[in-house]
Formats: structure tokens, C-alpha cells, sequence
């Protein structure tokens, strides 16, 4: 017994003690392979999956490695069983591996006869699969290779795909680093370069880096990797004309070079950005737009927010493992279960760098997050009690105590560029009036988007209330307080999102504001709690402060830190 800050349990869980003086270092020990389940105030529960080891086996990490982390940070000795089990469930990555062959193309080769035995037998197999060449060599259909490995990883059995990458078309694709929008030169940050080096080293799969990190840059450090052209899957118009800004700055590519596909236009050039909303749309049956995969022989197809990749583009994502795939996101996290199908089908994660690593080194700003508990009045109280279960939600999200409150931050932070962001477009549309704020949502024309994001960051409009439009790729860099009054339910990705939007460096090195206005005693604090779990699991602790103590503070009060808050203030 060392009196380490980790409890390890036979049931696969991780006890983390936050406030022991070795916990950040255990936490970043740790990450690689334990995904964090709860996160209250003193102890954060971990846990111990396949998938997670498997990531970490695929990001060259060795069962070795998992052991010595848990055994070097317990407090008390580590279960054997425990051990044994992760080394075994990390020895069965890999003992399948996808190959090229000369003669017969595709082939599913296997280190160990008796589990090649073992998943030829399944029915979901046989058909992805063709004549056995060889006791440990079956053919697989080179069509099926997304396919039989979403398959084989659902079986236990995840294959390392070694079958390489066609080329594709080339196309000179140069960082422009001697020149940049700063003026003074710029270049690749670290670790930028090395999650470029991570993935190319891999061929395909998931760079993980918090909002305001630079997304951007390490995917136009892959294609300066590839020299090929590229097909680059974004969320929204919006993303889609940032991408495009960003590559003609800092990178030879000309504005003739990159073409938009979306609802509006539909240009197909050496480098094409398409949204996803596009990508999916289904008419009779049938996918409209899918030549555009086959449009070009791409070198390298690039997933932008891949947390947010929709069911469809999997399907399509199946048919294109012969290309190199990148995905980027500030998080993992998918709300529908389906990390699995982003690991088999766009690779597994190749770079990962925690959200206060970036921060200490300064290039992302430090925040200070607060939930802000508002009481219900009695009336509110009733009504709430008294709504249908379906209704409960919406109703606690924006009712009119939460308003006020909202109303009063904002004033608070009067002259301090300040993003309002909620779901619900009625209450949006009433905080808009009171405030006297533009209001961003779906129906607002991309123009009229671009020009309102435009005067926010020049300083022309200090307050913007935006819908979840605005939630993903949108650079907002002058940001410094974000105010969330609604949310998408328990969205813990929504939530990372969220406070991105505040997390570009500052000029003047100020730290950003994100709160959370929750209603107490309701489903909307139910709800916070699951939200703030994956923030949490990256350093971030909340403070949680009474609305009437918040708004009687004098304002320097408020000014809290990227400070580690008071343990009983954590969640």
C-alpha cells in the first residue's frame, strides 16, 4: 500500500481521489484507457473497457504500460484477476490483421490458427469473406473490409488493418508557415505536429483536441502529409467557409482549388468540402450525393466534429477503408453508443492531448466554470410538479426564474464579449428582446450568420444569443463569457462544445466564463450533472453558487481562475 490517489476494483472500476496531491498526474496516467462514468465531488469513478484498451493497444500503448500505471498510482494492491484480464483482453488486438496480398487482394491473416477458427464460424462472417488460401489466411472481399471489421471488433476479436492506403490523386498541398494572418510567421504548434505524425504513422483515425486547439491546422498538416486531394466532411455552411478561409491562409492552396458542396452549391475540385447535412440526404430511397465519394480519386478524406458523424456516413465510411480517414473532435464522446463504429471504421485514436495540458502551455485560455443554481418561484415550483413527464424538461429549462438570472449576468458582464447559447428558439427569441441581442438560429440565413458573427468579432455587437447552431465550428475567438440556459438534455459533448466557444487564447491573457444556469431541485440539475461529466474528466472543476450569493457579489469577486476551486465548491 502506497497511499496512492487511485482505488483499483475488481469490477473493472477506478476510484480517483481528487484532491490527493498526485491525482492530476494519475488522471493523465490513466486517460489513455479508462473513461471516466461519474464525477462528483471528491472521488471520480473510471472505467476499465475493451474498447478503451483497445484504443490505447492501437495508439502503441502495451498491456505492460496499463499495469505499471495502476500498480504505480493504488492505494491498495491491485486486483490479480484484474490485471490478468487487461492483458489479455490487449493481447487480442491484433492477433487478426487485414493484409494486402498480390494475387488474391484483401486477406484476413491470423497469429494465432484457433480464433481465425473461431470467427469463421460466425454467420455474420461467412458471407464478408471468400476461400480459405491457407490454414491461417482467408480472402476477404475488398468491398467488406469496413465491414467485416465493425464485425470482428462486436465479436472480441478487433483486427489491426495493415492493408494500406491508396494514394490517390496527388495535388502539391504546401503549409504556408513562413507567412500568416499574425504577420510575424507562424508554424505548427507541437503538438499539432505530433498529432500529424500520429496519424500518419497510423494511416487512418481520430485526433482528439480540445475546441480552439488548432483542429484545423493538423488537418492541413495531413494533407500537406498526403499531397492528394482531399474530400473534408464538415457540419455546417458555416464550418465549410471557415475551412476554406483557413487553408487559403495558411497553405498554397488558391481559392480555385477548393470548392463547396452544400445546398447551395455544388463545385467538385482538387480539394472539396461538403457538409454532412448534404452528404445524407435520401430521396426515393437512394442517396443523391454519393457520387461525390467516387467523384475523385481522393488521397485522403478528412472528418470534421467526428463525434457528430451521422448514421448514414458510417454506412458510406464502410466502402472508403482503401482511403486514408482523419477524424477530428474535441471529444469522443458519442450520445448514441457508437464510439466502436468510429474505431473500426475511421481507425482508432492516434493523438490525444488533454484539454488542461494545452491550457498550461498557454494556448488555450483557462476558464472558470460555475453552475448557477436558481430557486423556482412556488408557482414555478407547482407547474413544474404538476407538467406532463415529456414536459418536464423544457418547462424547468425556461422558465422565467432563469430568465432574469440570465438577464443579470449578462449585464454584469457588460463591455465583455458574451455568447448566450441555448436550445429552446422561444426562450432564445425572449432573452434576444430583453437583451436587445441579435438572435442566431436555424432559420437565420448563412449571410446574415456570417455578418452577425463578423460584428462580434470586431467588437461592433458585445452580446450574441445563439441556438445550437452554433455549437460546433464556429471560430469565435473574442469570446470570453458564455451563459448556457438550456441545453440538449444531458449532452455531455454539447457541453465540451459549449465551452469552447470561450476557450481561444485571449489578447490580454484574460480567462473565460462559462455558466451553467440550472434550475434546482428539478430534472435540468439531473441533467447538468451528466453534462458536465466529460469536461470534468479533463480538469475542470465547477463551482456551484446560489444565484442570489452570485448576483450580490461585487463583480471583481466573481473573477475566480483557472484556480483550483474550493473541494467543497467541486463537482
Amino acid at each position: 500500500m502506497n497511499g496512492g490517489p487511485l482505488i483499483v476494483q475488481s469490477d473493472k472500476t477506478l476510484l480517483l481521489e481528487v484532491d490527493h496531491e498526485q491525482a492530476d498526474a494519475c488522471r493523465r496516467a490513466i486517460a489513455p484507457f479508462a473513461e471516466l462514468e461519474r464525477a462528483p465531488e471528491h472521488i471520480h469513478t473510471y472505467r476499465v473497457t475493451p474498447l478503451g484498451l483497445w484504443n490505447a493497444r492501437a495508439a502503441g500503448h502495451d498491456a505492460e504500460q496499463v499495469v505499471d500505471a495502476l500498480v504505480e498510482y493504488a492505494r491498495y494492491p491491485v486486483p490479480h484477476a484484474l490485471l490478468v484480464d487487461i492483458a489479455e483482453t490487449m493481447a487480442r488486438y491484433g492477433r487478426l490483421s487485414l493484409n494486402k496480398h498480390p494475387t488474391h487482394g484483401l486477406v484476413l491473416v491470423t497469429s494465432d490458427r484457433p480464433v481465425l477458427e473461431e470467427v469463421l464460424r460466425s454467420k455474420k462472417i461467412q458471407p464478408l469473406v471468400g476461400q480459405r488460401i491457407d490454414p491461417d489466411t482467408v480472402v476477404v472481399h475488398p468491398s467488406e473490409r469496413g465491414q467485416i471489421k465493425q464485425v470482428l471488433l462486436k465479436l472480441g476479436w478487433p483486427a489491426e488493418d495493415l492493408a494500406g492506403y491508396v494514394d490517390g490523386e496527388a495535388h502539391r498541398i504546401e503549409l504556408d508557415e513562413g507567412s500568416g494572418p499574425e504577420g510575424g510567421g507562424w508554424s505548427l504548434r507541437p503538438y499539432q505536429k505530433q498529432a500529424v505524425e500520429g496519424f500518419w504513422h497510423g494511416g487512418s483515425g481520430v485526433v482528439v483536441l480540445p475546441c480552439g486547439a488548432g483542429k484545423t491546422l493538423v488537418g492541413a498538416g495531413a494533407m500537406a502529409k498526403a499531397q492528394a486531394t482531399t474530400l473534408i466532411l464538415v457540419t455546417n455552411t458555416v464550418s465549410a467557409r471557415q475551412w476554406k478561409s483557413e487553408l487559403v491562409r495558411r497553405t498554397s492552396l488558391t481559392e480555385e482549388e477548393i470548392g463547396e458542396y452544400s445546398g447551395t452549391k455544388k463545385e467538385i475540385r482538387p480539394v472539396t468540402i461538403a457538409t454532412y447535412q448534404v452528404i445524407t440526404i435520401r430521396r426515393k430511397g437512394v442517396y443523391p450525393h454519393l457520387e461525390l465519394f467516387d467523384s475523385r480519386d481522393w488521397g485522403l478524406i478528412v472528418y470534421d466534429e467526428v463525434h457528430l458523424l451521422p448514421a448514414p456516413v458510417f454506412k458510406f465510411t464502410a466502402d472508403l477503408q482503401a482511403r486514408r480517414r482523419l477524424g477530428l473532435t474535441a471529444t469522443l464522446v458519442r450520445e448514441d453508443g457508437r464510439e466502436s463504429d468510429v474505431f473500426s471504421l475511421i481507425g482508432p485514436k492516434r493523438f490525444d492531448a488533454p484539454w488542461k495540458e494545452i491550457e498550461n502551455q498557454g494556448y488555450i485560455a483557462p476558464a472558470d466554470c460555475v453552475e448557477v443554481r436558481v430557486s423556482l418561484t412556488d408557482s414555478e415550483r407547482l407547474a413544474y410538479a404538476t407538467a406532463e413527464q415529456e414536459e418536464k424538461y423544457r418547462f424547468c429549462a425556461t422558465t422565467d426564474s432563469k430568465r432574469k438570472v440570465t438577464e443579470a449576468l449578462v449585464r454584469r458582464h457588460a463591455g465583455e464579449q458574451t455568447l448566450v447559447i441555448g436550445q429552446y428558439i422561444d426562450q432564445l427569441d425572449e432573452l434576444g428582446e430583453h437583451l436587445g441581442a441579435p438572435v442566431i438560429k436555424g432559420d437565420t440565413s448563412n449571410a446574415q450568420r456570417e455578418k452577425l458573427f463578423d460584428a462580434f468579432r470586431t467588437g461592433e455587437l458585445t452580446c450574441l444569443v445563439v441556438s445550437k447552431v452554433a455549437n460546433f465550428s464556429v471560430d469565435l475567438p473574442e469570446a470570453t463569457v458564455a451563459i448556457q440556459v438550456s441545453g440538449t438534455f444531458g449532452s455531455r459533448q454539447e457541453e465540451a462544445q459549449r465551452l469552447g466557444r470561450v476557450l481561444r487564447p485571449k489578447a490580454d491573457g484574460h480567462e473565460a466564463r462559462f455558466y451553467s444556469v440550472v434550475a434546482r431541485d428539478t430534472i435540468d440539475q439531473d441533467f447538468a450533472a451528466h453534462r458536465q461529466r466529460f469536461l470534468a474528466e479533463q480538469g475542470y472543476a465547477y463551482r456551484i453558487v446560489d444565484s442570489v450569493d452570485l448576483l450580490s457579489e461585487p463583480p471583481q469577486q466573481q473573477s475566480g481562475t483557472a484556480r483550483e476551486s474550493d473541494p467543497a465548491d467541486e463537482v
